[in-house]
């Protein structure tokens, strides 16, 4: 079966989750890390990307992106994976493949479902019982969108910027968004569309999607197809 063409337009935020193959660690000294936020850096400022939001965990990453054309996200992907796998198999002194397949993703909509985006990133690390808070964990967006952090990488989204005035405003406004958890309908809900390149957002945005890309955004019904039977006399079709 041929596979899903991705579901990506200019400009729209676009969640990426790339997986270690068969979940193996991606990530295993602090330098690791820095060397692969440097690359993301460089390349998404070669392919027309920018990066909203981001967590490296230690066998995935996920990124919040919005992109200048349809074929930067992949062109981003495709130089960021070939240059770290380089870097990864020298060092660790391995061979062969080291991210699962192709990355996954859902465009998201930006006006209800980006900041909700952004926190289920920043959250990774709380979730996985990696930390107690966001901003004890060091390789994500969190301290900078949260904290006014340094952070060179990230680009702020205008509906971040749209959250106050000034800096601080918009921080503190920011941060009080994690005084509460994510409803866990909304973790699965952006879950099920980043595993299944779905477009995430109200069922408006995914008829504009659709529209736009001329196909289905939204997952089908489960199972097989019905047969279509022969109607009977008196049946309308």
């Amino acid at each position: 079966m041929p596979r899903r063409p991705r579901v990506v337009l200019p400009h729209i935020p676009l969640h990426l989750i790339q997986r270690g193959n068969n979940r193996q660690v991606c990530f295993v000294a602090d330098g690791d890390y820095r060397f692969y936020l440097d690359w993301l850096k460089e390349f998404a400022g070669k392919t027309g990307c920018r990066v909203h939001a981001y967590v490296l965990m230690t066998n995935h990453v996920h990124l919040l992106v919005s992109a200048d054309g349809g074929e930067s996200p992949g062109a981003l992907m495709k130089a960021l994976g070939q240059r770290y796998v380089q870097y990864f198999n020298r060092t660790y002194r391995r061979s062969g493949t080291l991210w699962e397949g192709r990355y996954r993703s859902c465009l998201t909509q930006a006006e209800d479902y980006l900041l909700a985006c952004q926190r289920y990133i920043e959250l990774n690390p709380v979730r996985a019982g990696m930390v107690e808070h966001p901003a004890n964990y060091r390789w994500s967006s969190y301290r900078a969108n949260a904290q006014g952090e340094e952070d060179a990488l990230v680009t702020p989204h205008e509906i971040y910027l749209g959250l106050g005035t000034t800096e601080a405003s918009r921080q503190a406004t920011y941060r009080e968004l994690f005084r509460s958890e994510l409803e866990p309908g909304l973790v699965e809900q952006i879950r099920q569309a980043s595993n299944g390149n779905f477009a995430l957002g109200s069922s408006r945005f995914a008829e504009e999607i659709a529209a736009a890309l001329g196909r289905r955004v939204t997952p089908g019904k489960s199972g097989r197809p019905r047969k279509l039977l022969e109607p009977e006399s008196g049946d309308l079709f």
